[in-house]
This record gives structure tokens, sequence and C-alpha cells, in this order.
């Protein structure tokens, strides 16, 4: 398994704490160290004497409420222990494991111990997490809310959920990197919003797979819980498939570093939501299957565009969807539903007419091309749900205004732009009691080369002016439309429309601050407190 860079840099950064106290002379009696939980362990230990960390934690995303107290606060030394009550079969066990590796190598021991001076404890809530399997998934900030507690030179961590108990550890390395340790008080911190990620097209640019490891490793460390991969597209089509391997592209994941990326990302928390777009943007697929490609009353092939009119073209589109359901058990899904050639044009039912006759044939006589894509999408709905998915969603120009059929109420709006021919505004969706995630193109795509006017977005504006409730342009929807029941997140996209215009690496570096920028804002809504130069200051420590 790979140690990723944000692993390395918080183990150096533990190693610095550890070294420092050492030349302080402080005193860390008790066992020696070692792997596993071993036998008995003494009820005693001499109490660590070291100068007081300062205050309050500082982190990225910085903690929604800190309540300081007079102490020395907690710092790692080399005979602390990381202390599971909960045993070593809970769900907070690679939790623990991780975090005492993270620590410099401490040791972990299970069950009722007592807990000594210096010692990290771990702790579920009181009848929290019964029942939960290890590292399922979480949709409610409560679950991922967390405890962090220093009094008397030990730690303790208590949360609802692994995921929970999780981001507190990402709160106790970063505040051990930046301050040496944690100060005496109370942290008690949740995120703002239920959905925070990244969304990456490997579609038009192959990323290989240790690059997007990497990747999930920085997002987990940024208490990010999303990883979206659009997989198909126009130019490649980057995941292995059996049922039609005739249209995977050359250079592609296998399905086994897929399910290795997938058991990295849930093991760190971490959401990996498909996306296998339709019926535009089908252009790999269609290069293999040129029969089912859309062309227009003049014989014209639209690029990219399926012919939803063919029963072929819901067949093979499920057949992807049923073939991938179980490589990606998170039961989430993005369906796409973008751009679709047809419904760009300004007379569709004259450009396609056999869009049009089909939806008469299927809806009646005032059926329309808006009509036949609302009920494609709907059926794909189906299909995923019926292979496990709970949370589905599609981008905000799949979804039109005044059709007889209705889109699925339980599907989610991936809004990304107001540009588009027809353009709804957000407002629109939440009046409809839709639920939206937010990919506002005006601050959140990262497009390879700039291509139609879209400059890099940078960390910066983000900070400064970004907020989850603006989802189109530069002003925000109402406050009273906007809560994190109605905005549940955003993700930050990169798009690869001119893929050569930046290596892996720049694309890597180009997106450090803007993802770090978007960490801050999704996780408190508040004003920031810090200036945009301190943050990033603290943002390059962390």
């Amino acid at each position: 398994m790979r140690t990723g860079k944000l692993a390395a840099t918080i183990t150096a950064g533990v190693t610095a704490a550890l070294i420092a106290l050492a030349a302080a002379g402080c005193s860390d009696g008790g066992t020696p160290r070692g792997s596993g939980s071993g036998g008995r362990t003494p009820s005693a230990a001499p109490t660590p004497t070291w100068d007081p960390v300062q205050g309050p934690p500082r982190t990225v995303p910085a903690v929604q409420k800190f309540s300081a107290a007079e102490g020395r606060g907690w710092r790692p030394t080399k005979q602390a222990r990381v202390v599971v009550p909960a045993g070593e079969k809970s769900p907070v066990a690679d939790e623990a494991k991780r975090f005492a590796q993270e620590l410099g190598g401490l040791r972990t021991v299970w069950g009722k111990q007592t807990v000594r001076p210096g010692d990290v404890e771990l702790k579920l809530s009181p009848g929290d997490g019964a029942g939960r399997a290890d590292n399922a998934p979480v949709y409610d900030t409560a679950d991922e809310a967390y405890t962090l507690t220093a009094r008397g030179t030990r730690l303790t961590l208590t949360a609802p959920t692994d995921a929970g108990i999780f981001n507190g550890t990402r709160t106790v390395l970063q505040s051990v990197r930046t301050s040496g340790g944690v100060p005496e008080g109370t942290v008690e911190d949740r995120p703002d919003r239920a959905q925070r990620g990244f969304m990456l097209d490997i579609a038009r640019k192959h990323f290989d797979a240790g690059w997007i490891e990497d990747r999930i490793r920085d997002l987990a460390g940024l208490k990010l819980n999303q990883l979206q991969l659009h997989f198909s597209d126009d130019q490649a089509f980057r995941i292995e498939s059996e049922k039609h391997p005739e249209i995977v592209s050359a250079d592609h994941l296998t399905k086994d570093q897929v399910r290795h990326l997938v058991e990295v990302a849930r093991g760190l928390h971490v959401t990996v939501i498909p996306e296998i777009d339709s019926p535009g943007h089908l252009g790999a697929v269609l290069r293999a299957h040129p029969d089912l490609q859309l062309r227009t009353a003049a014989g014209r092939a639209e690029r990219g565009a399926m012919d939803i009119s063919q029963p072929g073209a819901a067949a093979i589109v499920d057949d992807l969807l049923r073939e991938f359901a179980p490589l990606f058990p998170g039961k989430h899904w993005h369906l796409g539903g973008d751009e679709y050639r047809a419904l760009a044009d300004r007379s569709p039912a004259e450009t396609y007419p056999q869009l049009a006759r089909a939806a008469r044939e299927k809806y009646g006589d005032g059926g329309t091309i808006e009509d036949l894509a609302t009920g494609w999408l709907n059926d794909r709905d189906k299909t995923v749900r019926a292979a496990g998915a709970r949370h589905v969603e599609a981008w905000n120009d799949g979804y039109f205004p005044d059709t007889d059929v209705e889109p699925d109420p339980g599907r989610t709006v991936a809004y990304w732009t107001g540009k588009e021919i027809g353009a709804r505004e957000p407002g629109a969706y939440l009046r409809e009691n839709r639920k939206v995630i937010n990919l506002n193109d005006e601050y959140l795509y990262y497009v390879l080369g700039e291509p139609n006017n879209m400059p890099y977005p940078t960390g910066e504006r983000i900070y400064r002016q970004w907020t989850p409730g603006v989802l189109r342009g530069t002003e925000p929807v109402p406050e009273s439309s906007s809560g994190p029941d109605r905005v549940l997140g955003a993700r930050f996209a990169v798009w690869c429309d001119l893929a050569d215009e930046q290596t892996p690496q720049q694309v890597a570096d180009g997106i450090r601050m803007p993802l770090r920028a978007l960490a801050q804002k999704v996780w408190d809504r508040r004003e920031p407190a810090l200036s945009w130069q301190d943050f990033k200051k603290l943002a390059n420590q962390v």
C-alpha cells in the first residue's frame, strides 16, 4: 500500500515533535512500546512534563469550537499508548492502529485499561455505532462529529461512529504538526455539509492508480469525504469491462486497481462515486457501436450523443451500470445527463424527428424530446437503484422545465452551470424541494487548458468569495433555501478538456490550495477567522 505524501508529511511532523520533547527533557517513563495489545500494563506511570501547548488548535479545516482550559495540553511521547475500550474487533480498531502508527509507532491496547498520563483514548459514544459496519459511508453530519479533550496530559477522543473518530485523529495529527500537540481544553467539531469532495475526469486524461490514491489520501487528511470518478466520455472509457471489452481504451484502470482504490478510500472514509454519463458524452461507446449514434434528419452524426429512440441504446448502458455496480459499494451513483446534443438544438423535433416520434409513441401526442430524455434518466435511475444505489444524482442540465414526465423526486441535482440553453436558476430546483450539490463552474471547475474563458480557479477566490450557497455565478441563493438540508455540499472538479496542457504533477500542484480552501468552506459556514495569507501559510504546514 502506498504511504502517500500526506502521511509522510504527518510522520515527519510527529517525529520532529518527539525529538523536540526528548531534547526538552520530557519525563516519559512507563512500559517500552511495542506492537499489538501486549499483556498486562502498569496501572500508573510518571506524569509527562512539557511546555504548555499553545492554542487554539491550528488545523485545515479549522475546528468549529474550542473551549480552552488551564493546563499543559497533550503532546505525543514515545511511551504514550492508544487505548481502545471497545476492543480489537470494534469498528474503531483500524482507526486506532493507523493513528498509533502515524504518531510514530505507539503501542495500542484494547479493552478496559487504565488510561495513563500521556495516553490517547478513542471511545465510541455510549449506544452509538452499534450494528454499524466497519467504515460504512455516512451521509449525516452528526455521524461525523467528534469531541476531543486534552486534560491532565491525557487525550480523549469520543465520537458516535468510526468516521467521527477518524476526523478527530486528523485534527490531532494536524495540531501536532503545527503546534507540537493539542492544547488543554475541549474541541467540539462537526462538518457543516455532509458531502465534501473532489470530482476527477479520468476519461479525457489517464491518471494512474498511484496518482489517484495520493489524491484520496490528501482528501481524507482534509476531512473531504467523496471522490467522483468520471470515467466514460467521448475520448475514452477508462475502466476494464468484461461485458463490453470493445469500448475500453488502451490506457485504463483494471478492476483490481479500482477495487484497491475503493478499499483505500473506504478505510479513509472517502466514498468513491462512479459516473457513466448518458445519453451524451458516450463517444467511446459509440465508436464500437456506431449504429446507436444520434443522427440528424440530414444524416449528420452527432458526436458523443446516443440515439435514445433505439432499444439497443438502453440495453448497453444498463449493461454497463449493472456491471460496475458491485465495483463501487458506496451506494452513490452519478448518471450524468448533461449536454445532450439533441436538446442543445433550437428546433429539436425538426432536427431529430426519430426522437420526437419516439416521445409521442411512449408518452402520447403531447410527448416531447425533453420527456424522452427525462424518461431515459429515470430508467437509468431505476437500474442503479435496483443494483443497490441509494443516492443518485445527475447534472442540472439533465432536468427540464414543464415536462409531463417528472424527474425522479429522489434524484439530487449536481449544479454546475447556468450557461447552457434554457438554463434554470438554482432556485428553481430548490423550490421543487430538490437536494442540490454545488459544482459551480465559476469557482470549482479546473479545466485543463482554460478553454472557453475558464481560468484556473484559485484557493484565494474560493476562500474569500465562495460559499456552498453560491451555486451559479457569484451570487448566493437566499440563506433560507441554502442550508445543509437543501445544499448538501460541494465538490471541486478537474476536467481534462485539453488533456496535454498539464502533467499529472502540475494538476496535483494546481488543485492543492483550492482543495484546502474548499475544505474550510464546506466544514464551517462562518466567515473564516484567518486572513487568506495566514490560511495559506497554515495550509502549507499541515
